[in-house]
């Protein structure tokens, strides 16, 4: 059975608001892809689900394009 994660609740104080976002940027690239693509998915439906417009949003569910790089 998949288990819930467990939330991070350390609060952190910041001395400016540019120190918040550098540090908010840091952790968001500190996750993998696929936490990163999970939450912007779960944010675009909460803001459809707010807005009341929409109410099954489309979801990427398979890759659509795949390209071939030459190895270098």
């Amino acid at each position: 059975m998949l288990q819930p994660k467990r939330m991070d609740k350390t609060l952190r104080k910041y001395t400016s608001f540019d120190e918040a976002k550098a540090d908010e940027y840091r952790y968001w690239q500190s996750r993998p892809a696929h936490e990163r693509m999970a939450a912007v998915s779960e944010l675009s439906l909460a803001m459809y689900a707010i807005k009341g417009t929409v109410q099954d949003a489309p979801k990427l569910e398979r890759t659509l394009v795949h390209v071939k790089r030459p190895q270098s």
